[in-house]
């Protein structure tokens, strides 16, 4: 009896082990359980060093997932706005991690999505594999990092579907006022190509009702998860037409509803009036959506504005939630901000690849947007869209002891308590230890100041400057550089801390084999004015360069023997043009990376010319510029317009001795030093001419040279024996006078062997480095045996 009721309590507590968190989801399928294991070293490779990878059983099969951090999902000190007692507005900027957020792919299935996060103990989110979605929840109690993944799709939703409250007309309507409204040019393409690398982002306000707070206990910290997970999957859901979801704040009414309605659509006629009385003035956002839970949710559990993004009268929707299904609730908020960008109902001629989708009106759990979904997304954004080309900028700046930023009134600030224990120099309330003079800055070491003259900033080539410690702070001079437009060791200019040269863009680029194109490329390509060759880009459109500019378009290069390993989305652009070759790469609308492949400011396009933005232009005087003669030829200029004076002379004007280094960079230490600029100075043009009559000097020494010990040789062979030393000497002594020895022979005639191999070859730079043998070779061949150079001496 007793082991018959160990094995019940055994079989109640496993039971129990797998129940949800917390709420009443409700799920038609019992989960698995599964363990996600962290694998190092994956085929990924070493490429992308911030994606991370996971291995796990589900379903039968191993899967591995790969996953990397979301950068822009809400801000780490997130606004949350709550009431009290009394019905008073409170806001607190509670701290959230902001680094724990996951996206990414299933590795052989190309249909599928991740959306995890970390941040709450475990795995939360939703993985799509298969065509098969999972909620994936970390399992209570467990020590051996157990998960339990419920199966969602297709399965799932097999029960009555819910629906959204929006009318055709409303949809109808909608379009032909916004299109009526704006009469860009652009709305009349036929298509737009390129749309899905197009960066947008839309910041989004979340208001969360009292129902739906007392369903999760009345716990603030439960509901801002609810939030921001479910954000997670929707973002992940828009990031594949390319826009960002942000949060930029969360409000609870956690103290009564303030407004109220019949049905669906009367709530969210009340909540955006509401909203527009003062939650939108506290956090300015693109759209706002209310959270509810309340006795009006029945089928019809959405209804939002149609095209009201960027509206602040229109931007709001509203949506009830009765349990705590992730992937329920993700689908019906990503429905909701697709109707307030302009997504109508998925219709006949519509497909997103799934047997669900996201605009479906049923509103059924989907993770996917169908064509008409892009096609309305460009149109809206055309329409009506701007503010969401905007990048969310921090909107909020919580400052307290103990986030590891020195703010005002701070001496120093170690973080957290743990942090802070490690830490000798600085206390827990943001106050230096006994005896420290300071805890952090570049010239601070061991909590006291580094000595004067100390580097703590070096130069990193030859267009930047060092910087010294002043032995009385913390804190390095501010970082200068060599003044823009002064010539650098390669054939450019110094622009913004960087030479400038074409040969360098193209090495970066396409590798260290690579060189700048003939002109020809540059001409061809760049006066087109296409996403292919142009000088600047309009608002839409790309305009080509003129005579004066095709060298300041896009960088054109030669001598590629292999492809390079691009970012996403860079196309690689391959012409010929007979006898011409040039390589280059695109840049188009949307593309938020750097534009690798423009022909960098700074860059030489003419005799004291150089390109800025696009255009060719006569290298300026600065105002208040440093010129040349201001340091006298014992320095050079930097980027404030001061001398930085070369050792043995010092600041301002570098006419008197001292240590060098300018009145900007600190005091650099009393001993002779060697920088890159010591070469750069005054040397411009002068330098190429300095250096090839040095090579010539050079070359005309060794011809010199080597001339001498020719006529040497000659003079002691013509010279004849004396006759009695002939006449005394043995045959085999006489032999070895005479007949030279066979190495001596033979060292003598592969010269001249060597020497004629060399009038033969083809004229310099023609075609050397193709039929230049290896060493040795051409020695070899030119030369004769040692046995037959001796009788031709005799």
């Amino acid at each position: 009896m007793k082991v018959i009721l160990l094995l019940l309590w055994i079989w109640v507590f496993s039971f129990l082990l797998t129940w949800p968190h917390s709420g009443h989801s409700q799920y038609f399928n019992p989960p698995e359980v599964v363990k996600l294991l962290r694998i190092i070293g994956t085929s990924r490779g070493t490429k992308a060093t911030n994606w991370v990878s996971y291995s796990l059983h589900l379903n039968g099969r191993r899967h591995i997932i790969h996953m990397k951090v979301k950068k822009l999902l809400m801000d780490k000190h997130l606004s949350v706005f709550t009431y009290s007692d009394q019905g008073a507005l409170q806001e607190d900027q509670t701290f959230i991690p902001n680094n724990c957020y996951y996206h990414g792919y299933v590795e052989g299935d190309p249909t599928s999505l991740v959306a995890l996060s970390t941040c709450f103990g475990g795995f939360r989110g939703m993985l799509h594999i298969n065509n098969t979605s999972y909620e994936i929840k970390p399992q209570n109690h467990s020590i051996t990092f157990e998960h339990l993944a419920y199966k969602m799709y297709p399965e799932e939703t097999k029960s009555q579907p819910f629906r959204c409250r929006l009318r055709e007309e409303d949809t109808e309507k909608g379009w032909q006022m916004k299109l009526k409204e704006n009469n860009h040019s652009a709305l009349r393409q036929s298509s737009y190509k390129g749309w899905y690398v197009h960066q947008w982002y839309s910041e989004v306000g979340f208001v969360v009702d009292k129902g739906r707070f007392l369903f999760r206990q009345s716990n603030v910290s439960q509901v801002n998860m609810d939030i921001i997970s479910c954000v997670n999957l929707v973002d992940s859901y828009f990031k594949t037409m390319g826009v960002n979801i942000v949060i930029m704040a969360v409000e609870i009414w956690t103290d009564q509803n303030p407004i109220s309605a019949n049905n669906i659509e009367e709530m969210r006629e009340s909540f955006c009036s509401w909203k527009n009385r003062g939650f939108h003035q506290r956090v300015p956002n693109d759209a706002t959506n209310l959270v509810f839970k309340q006795d009006i949710c029945g089928n019809s559990i959405c209804s939002a504005t149609q095209m009201g993004i960027c509206s602040a009268v229109k931007n709001c929707g509203v949506e009830c939630h009765t349990d705590d299904n992730l992937l329920q609730f993700a689908t019906t908020t990503a429905h909701v901000l697709g109707h307030l960008m302009g997504f109508t109902h998925t219709s006949q001629y519509c497909a997103c690849g799934e047997d669900r989708c996201i605009m479906d009106s049923s509103v059924q759990i989907a993770h996917a947007f169908s064509n008409c979904s892009y096609a309305a997304l460009m149109q809206t954004v055309l329409a009506s869209g701007k503010c969401m080309y905007n990048k969310p900028q921090k909107t909020f700046k919580y400052t307290f002891c103990g986030n590891n930023v020195v703010e005002e009134g701070e001496v120093c600030d170690c973080g957290t308590t743990k942090s802070c224990a490690n830490d000798s120099c600085c206390l827990e309330n943001c106050v230096l230890s006994q005896g420290s003079v300071c805890a952090s800055g570049l010239c601070c070491k061991g909590c006291q100041f580094q000595a004067s003259g100390t580097v703590c900033r070096e130069q990193v080539n030859e267009c930047d400057l060092p910087e010294w410690c002043d032995g009385n702070s913390a804190l390095c001079p501010e970082d200068v550089y060599v003044e823009d437009g002064l010539p650098c060791l390669g054939k450019g200019f110094c622009y913004e801390r960087r030479c400038n040269n074409r040969n360098y863009q193209c090495k970066a680029i396409f590798g260290e084999d690579a060189k700048n194109a003939q002109l020809g490329c540059y001409e061809e390509m760049n006066m087109r004015g296409d996403r292919f060759g142009h000088c600047r880009r309009g608002k839409q459109t790309y305009i080509a360069c003129n005579d004066s500019d095709y060298l300041c378009g896009r960088i054109q290069c030669d001598n590629v023997p292999k492809l390079p390993e691009l970012r996403d989305h860079d196309t690689l652009i391959w012409t010929h043009l007979n006898p011409l070759t040039c390589w280059s790469i695109d840049y188009h609308f949307g593309m938020s990376t750097p534009d690798i492949g423009a022909v960098y400011n700074g860059t030489e396009c003419g005799a004291g010319k150089f390109c800025i933005e696009g255009k060719c232009i006569s290298i300026p005087i600065w105002i208040n510029a440093c010129l040349p003669d201001a340091c006298h030829g014992r320095g050079i200029c930097n980027n404030k317009h001061h001398c930085h004076c070369d050792y043995d002379w010092a600041p301002p004007t570098c006419e008197v001795g001292g240590d060098g280094g300018s009145v900007d960079s600190g005091p650099p230490p009393a001993k002779k030093r060697t920088y890159a600029f010591n070469v750069l100075q005054k040397k411009g043009p002068q330098l190429v001419l300095f250096t090839s009559i040095l090579a010539l000097i050079l070359f005309l020494l060794i011809l010199l040279l080597l001339l001498h010990k020719k006529l040497r040789k000659k003079d002691e062979e013509n010279v004849p024996a004396p006759p009695e030393a002939e006449k005394q000497a043995p045959p085999e002594e006489a032999g070895q006078k005479v007949q030279a020895p066979p190495g001596e022979a033979g060292q003598n005639v592969q010269a001249t062997s060597g020497e004629a191999a060399q009038n033969v070859q083809a004229p310099p730079g023609e075609t050397a480095q193709n039929v230049q043998a290896p060493p040795g070779e051409a020695r070899k061949k030119a030369s004769s045996p040692a046995g037959g150079a001796t009788p031709k001496v005799q």
